[in-house]
């Protein structure tokens, strides 16, 4: 307590401090002249664009190292990715629970890199020496050939998941480092947090094009090794640079477990669960700083018994009376949930474009010129070229702009920006459905239906609108995730929130994986196949897509009723605490 009264006496007196509790490398108050802001934000950007372009680099070309290099059938491979990038996105818990409750975000960073960076020499090696890939087909026209087994399965897997795990304390903590270097106290700084987190999402997009075009070019054109081995090598230089930059920094110390706090409350409420509410909300137990108070709310009221004071009893412990803040906090995480089950399934529909559009872009025509040959996982460019040319004018003119009729900071709220986003995703489901069903007439016109290797004469551009869609889903709904979750999380839980948004694209995943596995077995009759096939052109692929356009329209209704019932945290204002004290014997 002595500590905490030195750390606001120091805040008072020092202007130049910063007033949120960050501290530089040094543990002291962290200066605002010599610490975090812009000054900072460069080095993290460095860290998550070498990161992007390690992760994306293997995830968006992952379908065809399966398939092409490991022999995989292509629905497996599908399904495979999508376990894949669903356990990258899941592993971000680990890390957000132990960098806010006992490691810090600097140091969970560095550790969990070291442990992609394990992964990612490990696939290095998966895809150099020819022991651990199966030979190669002896007919290429084959549509089965010998397959990945035994060591060279386990290899690939153990690297695999090493990068998944690693991801999982970089992908929550990075934004969240970049968005602890602005002062949610200091009215100039807080302003520049939503900027950040357009720049942020700006700078991933630098590094997911690099990965799709460059590294993607390497894999399908000089060899894997190649296009593995140098995204380690960056993600090495990225370490080093993200440590050197340590004293520019400010650190947030850990909390100690939030599911601790989350567990306090619940315990608390359900021993005084018989307990009479108060008249007046007002004399709900609060002893938080003033600026960190958060303004009591309505909702979830049976959570509101943590927080009531019995006269005459000793209840000094946390688990018997928690502060009106506590209770909200754990309110807030669930008024999380409904905003997050109704954007999880936004990635369901978006996953198929790392799968399947991969492998019909494959049987596309691809040529550009004599010589080069465009690789269908670099698809994904059109989706990056709008998010780069599109975020900037976004955080110049749109906001402002909007702001002048609507009044909010933003120009509009982070949840109108998210739904505007899942209206993008539904409009790409049904481009890819029709794209798709035009690419299966011309594979019937000239006869290629039962040829699955076959080059059909239409240019796989026709595939640019549903990944541009994608672009502007990126745009409005992961950009409005990202500071949604951040900004709405509890202060303790602020790299659990932004794992929380990441899980929603890993359960998106395997809500995929689901969803092919189920609809290949409903649709299929005794000897008839599923809708999804290893031969594409006998695949119903268009139905399939406009199933989860339907899927996705009536999500998108949940999430407007979600939405109108969410409320957003109000911290800071001014609260009269219960003049009862607790007593401190019986």
């Amino acid at each position: 307590m002595l500590d905490e009264d030195l750390e606001r006496a120091l805040v008072a007196q020092n202007p130049a401090t910063t007033t949120d509790g960050s501290v530089d490398f040094r543990d002291a108050p962290a200066t605002k002249a010599k610490t975090g802001g812009w000054k900072a934000a460069p080095l993290i950007f460095g860290m998550e664009l070498c990161e992007r372009m390690a992760s994306l680099g293997l995830q968006r070309n992952l379908v065809t190292y399966f398939v092409n290099e490991m022999h995989i059938a292509i629905p497996k491979a599908a399904n495979m990715v999508s376990n894949f990038v669903g356990t990258l996105y899941l592993t971000p818990f680990i890390g957000g629970f132990l960098a806010d409750a006992y490691l810090g975000r600097f140091l969970t960073i560095n550790l969990f890199a070291s442990v992609q960076l394990a992964g990612m020499v490990l696939l290095t090696i998966s895809a150099v020496l020819p022991s651990l890939r199966p030979p190669k087909c002896s007919d290429p026209s084959q549509v089965i050939c010998p397959r990945a087994h035994g060591s060279q399965i386990a290899v690939l897997f153990t690297g695999l998941y090493l990068v998944a795990l690693g991801n999982g304390g970089i992908k929550p903590n990075v934004s969240s480092m970049g968005a602890d270097q602005f002062d949610e106290g200091d009215p100039h700084e807080s302003k520049h947090m939503s900027s950040f987190f357009n720049w942020f999402y700006f700078i991933i997009s630098v590094g997911s094009l690099i990965s799709i075009t460059v590294f993607v070019y390497l894999q399908d054109n000089v060899g894997f090794g190649w296009g593995f081995g140098i995204p380690s090598g960056l993600l090495v230089g990225a370490i080093v640079v993200f440590c050197l930059g340590a004293p520019l920094y400010r650190y947030k110390p850990p909390s100690g477990s939030s599911l601790t706090r989350i567990a306090q409350v619940i315990v608390a409420a359900l021993t005084k669960k018989n307990a009479a509410y108060p008249a007046d909300a007002g004399e709900l137990y609060e002893d938080e700083k003033p600026d960190q108070k958060i303004e009591h709310s309505n909702q979830f009221r049976f959570l509101d018994r943590a927080a009531i004071l019995r006269p005459g009893m000793y209840e000094k412990s946390p688990w018997h009376l928690c502060t009106v803040t506590q209770v909200e906090e754990v309110k807030m995480v669930l008024r999380l949930l409904p905003i997050w089950a109704t954007t999880a399934f936004v990635w369901t529909a978006l996953a198929q474009m790392e799968t399947f559009s991969v492998e019909q872009g494959a049987t596309m025509q691809r040529r550009l010129g004599p010589r080069f040959v465009f690789p269908p996982a670099s698809m994904s460019v059109f989706e990056l070229i709008n998010v780069l040319l599109f975020l900037p004018l976004y955080d110049k003119f749109f906001v402002p702009f909007a702001r002048k009729f609507t009044g909010h900071e933003q120009g509009i709220t982070a949840l109108q920006r998210i739904g505007i986003g899942i209206l993008a995703s539904i409009l790409s489901m049904v481009s890819a459905a029709l794209v798709e069903a035009r690419r299966i007439d011309t594979a019937r016109k000239y006869g290629f239906l039962d040829k699955p290797k076959a080059v059909l004469p239409i240019t796989i551009f026709w595939l640019i609108p549903q990944y541009f869609l994608r672009g502007t889903t990126e745009i409005f709904t992961q950009v409005g995730q990202l500071e949604f979750f951040y900004k709405e999380s509890p202060r303790h839980m602020r790299s659990f929130g932004t794992a929380l948004y990441l899980s929603t694209i890993a359960v998106g995943h395997f809500l995929s994986t689901a969803v092919v596995t189920i609809v290949n077995r409903v649709t299929s009759h005794g000897d008839q196949p599923g809708w999804l096939t290893n031969n594409l052109n006998r695949s119903k692929l268009s139905n399939f897509y406009w199933l989860l356009a339907a899927m996705s329209s009536v999500n998108f209704l949940f999430y407007l009723a979600c939405s109108k019932w969410y409320k957003y945290k109000e911290i800071g204002k001014s609260r009269q605490p219960p003049e009862t004290l607790v007593p401190e014997s019986l």
